[in-house]
């Protein structure tokens, strides 16, 4: 609807004592950074507020918790498994579904070197009882639930793992996750595990045989297959061999911006040519452009625009990676797990920016980016399918 009117006001834990039940943190404002909303003609206003009420909108990939006001005390607070959900600023966003990635790089609950079973088992079930508690966020677990969320002004909100390498070498525990309500797994998380080769790998050795197996127990589980952190030829092989359409959930395109962490044209093509959606991200220092050199909405809509032009309109749609907070002190905090310094553009020198102005969170995303399509002129009808239409194709073809 673009208007979250089930909101109640419910905060993440209050069903808890903080201090005596759960050690808290002081939380950053959602909004620490301003609230930037591109500037519209009253007519293009009236467009985006229609279009907002009309249109189902789907983030595919999001981190929608708040950090710490000190973010030096993230690790901390990620140690005792209890990010908060910012449900009042998932209020104020049009977004009708968010693919929640929860701890990704940053999960080390049990563990030091983090992605332990137990340690992504134990962040998500904090989350989940915490979701049971509240009323506004209904857990997406199908196709219908997110369309419910629409018309009832809720949010479905999908759990989601980066990374598979929690499964270790036991398929089964693929359907455990399912079981738990996770929808949505990538391959690998820039390291490599036992399916294939992350992107940071120099050597990029491509799907193996359990990654093989483990694509074919994903496609009969229903559980929609993500590669966004593998290495171009193990994502390649991941589109190929699934008889199911698959995502790249958040990346953008290598050709304007030379960084492992984006995809070269082949494997744009490769996963369009499957019937898949490539999702366009705005993670801080990730989607800039040769013709930009710096991190904006406008270099972010350039890998959008690029990637259209690529491989069609069906096929291009948006996860930010954004979360409520200091994105950019997160990514220097968790440096070596999250392969910041793997990744980057090697060749270009550019000015860190201290977060991406009107994509910093996922409410101000969602705004920005229905407010540069109706600003650029886009069809109601292609409008419609990059914000939620190209997703739920996919979804409805591999959820069960």
């Amino acid at each position: 609807m673009g208007i979250k009117t089930a909101y109640r006001g419910y905060k993440a834990y209050d069903y808890l004592t903080p201090g005596e039940d759960y050690k808290a943190f002081p939380l950053t404002r959602w909004d620490w950074a301003g609230f930037y909303l591109l500037p519209l003609s009253a007519a293009q206003e009236e467009r985006a507020a229609r279009l907002a009420r009309e249109s189902v909108f789907i983030a595919l990939h999001e981190h929608p918790t708040l950090t710490p006001a000190d973010i030096s005390q993230m690790p901390e607070m990620d140690r005792l498994g209890r990010e908060s959900c910012d449900y009042e600023a998932l209020s104020k966003s049009l977004l009708d579904c968010v693919f929640d990635n929860l701890m990704d790089g940053t999960c080390h609950i049990v563990s030091n070197g983090g992605w332990k079973f137990e340690d992504v088992v134990v962040d998500l079930g904090h989350r989940l009882c915490d979701l049971h508690h509240q009323d506004f966020l209904i857990q997406g677990k199908g196709v219908e639930d997110i369309l419910r969320a629409h018309r009832e002004g809720r949010i479905a909100w999908v759990p989601v793992l980066e990374g598979a390498a929690p499964i270790e070498n036991e398929l089964d525990r693929i359907d455990v996750l399912y079981g738990l309500g996770v929808r949505m797994m990538g391959v690998t998380y820039s390291e490599s595990n036992a399916l294939g080769s992350g992107l940071k790998e120099d050597n990029d050795g491509g799907l193996t045989r359990f990654g093989k197996e483990a694509v074919r127990r994903m496609n009969k589980v229903g559980m929609l297959i993500d590669a966004s952190h593998c290495g171009p030829k193990t994502a390649t092989d991941a589109a190929e061999y699934s008889e199911k359409p698959l995502i790249v959930s958040h990346i953008g395109a290598r050709a304007l911006w030379d960084s492992k962490r984006l995809c070269p044209d082949g494997l744009l093509r490769a996963v369009a040519d499957k019937g898949g959606v490539l999702g366009v991200e705005a993670a801080p220092h990730t989607t800039m452009t040769r013709t930009r050199n710096t991190h904006d909405l406008d270099s972010f809509m350039e890998h959008f625009e690029y990637i259209a032009n690529l491989v069609g309109i069906d096929h291009v749609s948006f996860g930010t990676d954004g979360l409520y907070g200091d994105h950019v002190g997160l990514h220097h905090l968790f440096a070596k797990s999250l392969a910041t310094g793997d990744t980057r553009n090697r060749q270009a020198e550019y000015e860190e920016v201290p977060y991406v102005k009107g994509l910093e969170n996922p409410t101000e995303a969602s705004h920005n980016v229905l407010r540069w399509l109706v600003k650029k002129g886009y069809s109601d009808a292609d409008i419609k399918k990059v914000i939620g239409e190209n997703a739920l194709r996919v979804l409805r073809q591999v959820w069960r």
